[in-house]
């Protein structure tokens, strides 16, 4: 059974919510049969008198309901020490191309290998701003599109949490051409 009150105390505890395929040196990779984000039960379990550091959530909010998602977010908050932080990435209602927006819409196809066909939300950055402000989070936006399909971004390391599907890292975007982007927060826990 994984215990986080097992790893070494010395070392901070990054937990990779959701994680998939995902294996990122100094990061625990969860999924949802270890953690699931609706159960306060597996996180009092897993957690026992630990709280994290940080947790990194790529492409994993816009499989809950918008009141399942303010519910994860005080889930997340409760068990992230004072001065820690949550990095967010989410499918961007904003991104201007209707590919994408066809892939990524509730209940949409998704591409081939990753069906979105059990997607709940799409978010824009005011709305998932306010999930987690209101879960007691203060929010910096990394990377997202605005109202008129604008691109933003904000310096952020990689070193803090990878995500794949950002502007530096997926394999869409090149040669100044986006083609694939996520709204990217982190959510920070104020001591």
């Amino acid at each position: 059974m994984l215990n986080f009150d097992t790893i070494a105390t010395r070392t901070p505890l990054r937990i990779i919510i959701g994680a998939g395929e995902q294996k990122w040196v100094g990061w625990v990779p969860t999924h949802q049969d270890q953690l699931d984000l609706l159960k306060p039960e597996d996180w009092a379990l897993r957690f026992q008198t630990r709280l994290a550091d940080a947790f990194l959530c790529e492409h994993v909010w816009e499989h809950l309901t918008e009141a399942e998602g303010r519910n994860a977010a005080c889930l997340c908050y409760r068990y992230l020490k004072p001065g820690g932080y949550l990095r967010c990435a989410v499918p961007d209602a904003y991104f201007p191309n209707s590919e994408y927006q066809h892939m990524v819409q509730v209940g949409g196809p998704g591409p081939k290998d990753h069906p979105a066909a059990d997607h709940k939300m799409v978010y824009d950055y005011k709305l998932l701003s306010d999930v987690f402000e209101v879960a007691g989070f203060k929010v910096d936006l990394l990377e997202y599109c605005d109202e008129k399909g604008r691109f933003h971004y904000n310096q952020w390391s990689p070193e803090d949490g990878p995500i794949y599907r950002s502007l530096r890292s997926d394999h869409r975007n090149a040669n100044g051409q986006l083609g694939f982007v996520s709204l990217i927060i982190d959510a920070h826990k104020l001591a």
